[in-house]
């Protein structure tokens, strides 16, 4: 998948490359968005008669196609098992989720281990044969915490990062040493209701939907590039306890929708945006 600036002929380019190179197309979606005039890619294709070897696709792509379009693109493989590693706190709802679904094999990932900066889920780890580090972090320790983390994450060559429920804003220096994507989950009432019990907020001032939103974390707090959300409404029946159920109901299905997606490759990031290909 790929994008660019736009201009006539460049689906023709691509096609017409896999096409030569005897690549049978099994999927193709794209957009152009015409404010930037920025035209976005993405094409699954079979290898099983492709002329050229797996090791070379991505040489050969470059010279004979990406480079005259000036395409910023990446190619990956279908049996490619990524590893993910997670962020936890205390609160359990997405971890939990993100654990039956890896159990059950809904993913093609590996997570070689869990962090935390508490040990509420070592035991947890533990059933599920995971690793599981703690991190405790304060004021005082947080930049030699982090360094840990990093090194260990760079050890392990992790791919991405979720923090499901992570109750740590990660440093500026963090985000800018990792290079790969981390992905956050939290409530949709942001920027209002920020801080300690948003869900208490939300009750007082009456709201009527309720939701979460998960996006790419960048060094600006909570506004990164947005993969997924989702909403419910609610009423004055509802109290506190139910909101924040149905709050973690959806903070755990939005998550692990915008895992399933950025493990499908279906997201393509430009600028502060996301183009994604369902």
């Amino acid at each position: 998948m790929g994008h660019c600036q736009d201009r006539e002929g460049l689906v023709a380019a691509i096609t017409q490359w896999i096409f030569e190179n005897g690549g049978n197309i099994l999927h193709l979606d794209q957009h152009v968005d015409p404010n930037v005039s920025r035209f976005f890619i993405r094409v699954e294709w079979d290898l099983s008669s492709f002329a050229i070897g797996k090791n070379e696709i991505s040489d050969r792509f470059k010279s004979q196609v990406a480079e005259q379009l000036q395409l910023d693109w990446s190619i990956t493989f279908s049996d490619a098992r990524p590893k993910m590693v997670v962020f936890v706190s205390k609160e359990g709802h997405c971890l939990w989720d993100i654990l039956a679904r890896y159990q059950s094999e809904e993913w093609n990932v590996e997570i070689p281990l869990i962090i935390s900066n508490h040990e509420k889920f070592e035991s947890v780890a533990r059933q599920f044969g995971i690793p599981f580090y703690l991190f405790p972090i304060a004021r005082e320790n947080k930049s030699a915490q982090e360094r840990k983390e990093l090194d260990l994450l760079e050890k392990l060559k992790v791919d991405f990062v979720v923090l499901a429920r992570y109750m740590q804003i990660l440093s500026d220096e963090f985000v800018a040493c990792y290079k790969n994507p981390i992905i956050n989950i939290h409530h949709s009432f942001l920027p209002a209701f920020a801080g300690a019990k948003p869900y208490h907020q939300a009750y007082e001032r009456g709201v009527k939907l309720i939701g979460a939103t998960a996006h790419y974390v960048t060094s600006v707090l909570d506004e990164g590039p947005i993969i997924e959300q989702d909403i419910v409404r609610v009423s004055h029946r509802d109290s506190v306890s139910d909101m924040i159920r149905r709050g973690r109901d959806l903070e755990k299905v939005v998550l692990s929708r915008a895992i399933f997606l950025h493990l499908n490759r279906q997201v393509i990031v430009h600028g502060n945006r996301t183009v994604v290909f369902t």
